[in-house]
């Protein structure tokens, strides 16, 4: 083994993953274990597993030479093209953390569903047991999601009593006012308080996981609305002054300059 790999680690490079690992992922053996090896993979070789007959035009959009999201979404697309309606029950079935990822871009593509149904077809990624899986879902989804946002926010508020922390996490990754590797919400970053329905049941979460992506949240809306957050997170304190609060409020107000 290379002695600079690591697996799990996050700052490893993919020209630092062994061949023997890129080439069992992309036979859809094993899962990713960091980011850095998605961005080693030949997404290729992972389509023709699941559509062999796929066009050079198709696979062409999968080159390497795409950015990872860029060819993220237009797998999902062009699978979504090539195997039809049942594309994404195809594509989140597989043993392939990224090809799972996938499915989240294909079952957006064409005619969508209403927003409910949307969501309760992205849930079973969304508590995917992978983390890449788990963060396609949201982004997946994300721009059906600032369409309709107040309806949005009224649905995901459902899954903040949720009792898995992957689908708590999710109603509040999926909407931070500026995200990464997405767009932003305009409206939640000039009013954050739109979003207190998914803030408010999270603020005490036991789960860091749950816990990071609140602060995140915050953290987000403290870049347009610092008085906002400020002001929120002394209540809660005042309120509620626990670990997991106290946590989360830290983490919110990291990039706010308080005097």
């Amino acid at each position: 083994m290379n002695p600079a790999y690591a697996p799990g680690h996050v700052s490893l490079r993919p020209s630092d993953i062994p061949r023997a690992t890129i080439r069992a992922i992309e036979r859809g053996e094993r899962e990713t274990a960091n980011l850095a090896e998605a961005l080693a993979v030949d997404c290729r070789k992972l389509a023709r597993l699941v559509a062999p007959d796929l066009s050079r035009a198709h696979l062409a959009q999968l080159s390497p030479d795409q950015p990872f999201m860029k060819r993220t979404k237009a797998a999902g697309a062009v699978l979504a093209e090539h195997l039809g309606p049942e594309a994404y029950d195809i594509l989140r079935r597989h043993p392939s953390d990224i090809v799972r990822g996938w499915a989240a871009f294909s079952l957006t593509n064409g005619e969508a569903p209403t927003l409910s149904k949307l969501l309760t077809r992205i849930k079973p990624l969304a508590d995917d047991p992978h983390f890449g899986v788990r963060e396609c879902a949201w982004m997946g989804v994300r721009p059906f999601l600032i369409a309709e946002l107040d309806r949005a926010i009224t649905l995901l508020a459902r899954w903040t009593t949720a009792r898995s922390a992957n689908i708590r996490r999710f109603a509040t990754e999926a909407t931070r006012p500026r995200g990464v590797w997405c767009s932003h919400i305009v409206e939640l970053k000039a009013d954050p308080a739109r979003g207190l329905r998914l803030l408010e049941p999270l603020k005490a979460d036991p789960q860091k996981y749950v816990q990071d992506s609140v602060a995140n949240w915050l953290n987000d809306a403290a870049k347009d609305r610092p008085d906002w957050v400020i002001e929120l997170t002394d209540a809660w304190l005042d309120k509620r002054d626990d670990p997991a609060t106290r946590r989360i409020v830290t983490r919110a107000r990291r990039s706010i300059a308080i005097d």
